[in-house]
C-alpha cells in the first residue's frame, strides 16, 4: 500500500489518501495526531508532503508511520526549512525541520555517501533513542528563488544556509524503515536509488527566470 498522509484535494495517483477533511479524494477521514487507523506492516511507501510541521505530537506519529511501514518501506518527507523567516513566524508550524533533523529519527544513524552532512548533535541535545528507526537514504534542499541561479555553485550554496537566513525554503528527506538487521553496503545501495517524490519538487528546483 502507498500512502499519502494530508493528502488534501491532491492526493497522488495510485495512493492512498488519508486527510482530516472530507475531501473528494480522501479515501480516509480521519486526525492524524489520534494515529493511523490502519494495520500493522500494511504500507510500503509513504508520502508526507508539507505535513509535519502541522503535527504537535511529531513522535506520536512517526511511532504510527513506523508501525504501519514494512521492514524497508520508504517515506518521503518535504517540510518547510527551520531558517526561514517565512516559516518562523508562521504560527501553525508546530515543528521545525533542518539537517539535524534525521539524527532524532533513528537510534543508528546512517550518513549516505552522496547526500549532504547531517551534523552531529551537540552532546545536551542527545536525547533518548526513539522506538523507530527510519534512515536517511537521501537529503535535498530546495533554495529560494533567488539562490536558483547558475551563479552559485552548490559548495557556495551550502556555506550561506549556515551563515544567512531565507537562502534554503524547503527540505526533503528520503527515509528507510528498518525493522531487521541492515548493512552498510544495503544502506548504501538504497541511498543511490531513485525514488518517488512529490510533483512539486520538481517546480522547486526550476532556476530563476531571467527578467524580460
Amino acid at each position: 500500500m502507498k500512502l499519502d498522509l494530508g493528502c488534501g484535494s491532491a492526493k497522488q495517483a495510485g495512493f492512498f489518501g488519508i486527510d482530516k477533511r472530507r475531501l473528494p479524494d480522501v479515501d480516509l477521514v480521519c486526525d492524524l495526531e489520534a494515529g493511523i487507523p490502519l494495520p500493522d506492516h500494511s504500507a510500503d511507501l509513504v508520502l508526507a508532503c508539507r505535513l509535519l510541521p502541522y503535527i504537535r505530537d511529531l513522535p506520536r506519529l512517526m511511532a504510527e508511520i513506523y508501525r504501519v511501514c514494512t521492514h524497508q518501506a520508504i517515506v518521503c518527507v518535504l517540510v518547510p526549512y527551520a531558517r526561514n523567516l517565512r516559516h518562523m513566524s508562521n504560527p501553525l508550524l508546530h515543528q521545525k525541520f533542518d539537517e539535524y533533523s534525521p539524527r532524532y529519527w533513528t537510534p543508528h544513524f546512517f550518513q549516505p555517501p552522496d547526500a549532504s552532512p547531517c551534523p552531529p548533535l551537540d552532546s545536551y541535545a542527545e536525547a533518548e533513542p526513539p522506538p523507530y528507526d527510519f534512515r536517511l537514504l537521501r537529503q535535498e534542499f530546495f533554495y529560494e528563488p533567488a539562490y536558483r541561479s547558475p551563479l552559485y555553485e552548490k559548495e557556495e550554496l551550502m556555506i550561506l544556509k549556515d551563515l544567512q537566513l531565507d537562502v534554503v525554503s524547503e527540505i526533503m528527506f528520503h527515509l528507510v524503515v528498518v525493522k531487521k538487521d541492515i548493512g552498510f553496503d544495503e544502506l548504501e545501495w538504497l541511498s543511490r536509488r531513485a525514488y518517488f517524490e512529490p510533483p512539486c519538487a520538481a517546480e522547486l528546483r526550476e532556476p530563476l527566470k531571467a527578467a524580460d
